[in-house]
């Protein structure tokens, strides 16, 4: 079974942006991209998808390992791993 998300929801859960407003505003601006294409925060995201978040003049780029609704936050960066 393939989980899927939206990507504004992820990044809060992942813990890869704080606050999901925050994730919304950075996909509005174009800051995010699944797979090297700009997402929309209403995407949907699955294992296997590679993430990149622009913060300011860094780069961040991480492949999702798991999706889940709630995790706790010492285990939500196994959610995901940088490349």
């Amino acid at each position: 079974m393939v989980i899927k998300m939206r990507l504004d929801k992820y990044l809060k859960v992942s813990r890869l942006i704080k606050r999901r407003t925050v994730a919304n505003e950075a996909c509005d601006a174009g800051r995010v991209l699944i797979n090297d294409k700009p997402a929309k925060a209403s995407a949907n995201v699955k294992v296997g998808d590679i993430l990149t978040i622009q913060f300011g003049n860094k780069d961040v780029k991480v492949e999702i390992l798991d999706v889940q609704e709630t995790v706790k936050k010492d285990e939500a960066k196994e959610l995901f791993k940088y490349l």
